[in-house]
């Protein structure tokens, strides 16, 4: 009884997931066309709108493009720690057998494009900082383009697509705490820590009232991001509080319900503002340097060969050894195409790149935007195709099988 449930639940998740992909994809040319046009000076003045919250002497005052950066991707990321805490208790990462093949797919996903990057800007020190720009997959695009491209593949390379972007988002994490994180304040982290402890107790006390929660992580959200640390952390923190099946006020089991009414305000708000704010890239300053630089050369290279190559490579190895099997039911066709959708970096790899060159001149960030881009697109493209293949061909062979039995 529980497996059809589990399966028809991350059914709705893909179908939510393409739709959300479609809008991502809609709001960035929305942007490429506002920053290329007459309308340019709406989109940039958009952006610069100055917002800033005052409580006493604490105040945050941002301009609109970093309460989008800071603020909305925390909630971004506070989905990502529900979803990933769940799978993990619960779901489809609840087993070493289950985790091997993603785990060690994502790992190398991760260090492999950012070796390739290392490689074209080696010798360049701010160029460096970029190193995890292509490191990362964009869940919302990548299971949308499966939906549309893979729809006769096995739900198996579904279900592997999503546990490698977890992963990865979880080394995405891992990786903005350690290496993006500057000027410590330790009353801030102090001021955070305590409030992950008043988590702490009401997850221990089984405390059912929701907004409790959400009260003490938006304190969490403020200090952590006046402490230095990437506040988006903050969200992927509060989430690992939030009680799996303890039942809030209103009688729903916490976790799921906060994830399911997450997701479309995510999917549909939250990632789009993202794409709108970081993918309008004016082409008008863009030319054979801009493009052929190695830190768009390196971003380009690291998603569109870096992934598959990693990916592929350690899957390829983890399987002969016998440490991991295929997805049920796919090919290692399907399984290569899947690899080349992971290189689809965009909204994670733009967050990256906002982090990396922070303050730095402009054309740092019009190098990632094309690199990504590029990465992105390409990787976007031959995945299709090679999933629209695999996948006819299969209908073709199993055909003649079925008319049979």
């Amino acid at each position: 009884m529980h497996q059809p449930s589990a399966i028809s639940s991350v059914t709705n998740i893909f179908k939510h997931e393409a739709a959300g992909g479609f809008i991502l994809v809609f709001a960035a040319v929305v942007a490429m066309i506002m920053a290329n046009t007459s309308l340019n000076g709406f989109y940039q003045g958009f952006l610069e709108i100055p917002v800033s919250i005052r409580f006493g002497d604490f105040e945050i005052a941002k301009p609109l493009i970093l309460w989008v950066n800071d603020g909305l991707m925390a909630i971004f990321f506070f989905l990502v720690g529900l979803e990933i805490k769940r799978e993990i208790l619960d779901g489809s990462l609840s087993s070493v057998s289950q985790i091997t093949l993603p785990g060690v797919a994502a790992i190398a996903g991760i260090a492999v494009p950012a070796l390739i990057y290392v490689w074209f800007n080696i010798n360049d020190p701010i160029a460096i900082k970029g190193w995890a720009i292509p490191s990362a997959t964009d869940i919302a695009f990548a299971i949308g383009v499966f939906t549309i491209f893979g729809k006769s593949l096995p739900l198996s390379l579904k279900l592997f697509l999503l546990s490698v972007a977890i992963f990865d988002d979880i080394g995405a994490i891992v990786i903005i705490a350690i290496f993006y994180s500057q000027d410590l304040s330790a009353t801030s982290l102090a001021v955070a820590l305590s409030g992950m402890a008043v988590l702490f107790i009401f997850n221990r006390f089984k405390v059912r009232t929701q907004g409790a929660y959400i009260l003490i992580g938006v304190v969490v959200w403020a200090a952590v991001l006046k402490s230095g640390v990437h506040a988006t952390l903050a969200g992927f923190a509060l989430a690992w509080f939030i009680p799996l099946r303890l039942k809030n006020e209103d009688g729903h089991p916490m976790l799921p319900h906060l994830e399911h009414k997450l997701h479309h305000w995510v999917g549909f708000l939250v990632l789009p503002l993202f794409a709108f704010a970081n993918a309008g890239v004016s082409l008008g300053g863009i030319n054979m340097e801009t493009i052929f630089n190695p830190i768009t050369v390196g971003i380009a290279a690291g998603l569109f060969i870096g992934k598959q190559l990693g990916i592929f490579g350690i899957c390829w190895l983890t399987i002969k050894l016998g440490f991991a099997k295929l997805p049920t039911g796919a090919t290692w066709l399907q399984l290569y195409g899947v690899t080349l959708l992971c290189g689809i970096g965009f909204t994670m790899s733009l967050f990256i790149g906002t982090l990396a060159f922070e303050d730095q001149p402009l054309q740092y960030q019009t190098s990632v935007k094309v690199g990504v881009l590029v990465g992105s697109i390409i990787s976007a493209f031959f995945g299709a195709f090679l999933l629209a293949r695999s996948g006819n061909k299969t209908s073709t062979h199993q055909e003649p099988a079925n008319k049979t039995a």
